[in-house]
């Protein structure tokens, strides 16, 4: 699992799910396979029941689908977290597994999703999507969530070491479940997009801006151009 994802369900950890005034908050970790690192370890403490859920049984999986989108046996209003890490560019209907993960919350619980916006092609066993701040918020929109944060490619200020990537960036959404029960869909006959001020979402986080200093090869280019 790349640092940068690590970082960013730490950070959701320290400003959103450590200030939940419950003694044990309940955590599902949709897409959970140990395959090169976890998030569990972050979970740690009495405070945290952590299960992990995939489509197959291996190390960190408590609870393995049959089939992708048949979440029946899982409770409704079931647990105070939901987080997926690296895991919606692999799934062919994501917005589907969005829904199941909007139904097993409670109401008032915390989704957190992070998935990556850069990155080349890396099939498990396929890779179909990439992510930005927008997109994370539509899938909040889709299931009438509210959106807390969102943002792609930043970092806290004065503290970027493993935040920011040109080529393997991550998008980041903590959005809050207002309601009990199934999921609440907007009626989309009537629904009209309005863009959200990316600014006031992603908080004290700061964008990566690409550096414009000339590499040393180019500065030589530019030297025997007589530029």
């Amino acid at each position: 699992m790349h640092e940068s994802s690590i970082l960013r369900m730490k950070w959701f950890i320290d400003q959103y799910a450590s200030k939940i005034a419950k003694d044990a908050v309940t955590v599902l970790d949709v897409g959970s396979y140990d395959v090169n690192g976890s998030y569990k370890h972050l979970f740690v403490g009495n405070k945290y029941i952590y299960t992990g859920l995939d489509m197959e049984k291996g190390p960190n999986v408590d609870l393995v689908l049959e089939k992708p989108y048949d979440w029946d046996n899982i409770a409704t209003d079931q647990f105070d977290i939901v987080i997926s890490g690296q895991a919606f560019e692999h799934i062919e209907f994501f917005w589907i597994t969005m829904t199941h993960m909007a139904r097993v919350l409670k109401k008032d619980g915390l989704l957190c999703l992070i998935a990556p916006q850069g990155f080349g092609e890396h099939r498990y066993p396929v890779d179909c999507y990439r992510f930005f701040s927008d997109g994370m918020v539509a899938l909040a929109r889709y299931v009438s969530f509210e959106t807390l944060h969102a943002h792609t490619n930043c970092a806290p200020g004065g503290n970027p070491a493993g935040w920011y990537s040109e080529t393997c960036a991550d998008s980041m959404l903590i959005a809050k479940k207002p309601y009990a029960g199934p999921p609440q869909h907007p009626d989309l006959k009537t629904y009209t997009c309005v863009p959200v001020k990316q600014k006031s979402l992603r908080a004290d986080l700061v964008p990566y801006v690409k550096s414009e200093r000339p590499t040393l090869w180019r500065k030589v280019l530019h030297r025997l151009l007589g530029r």
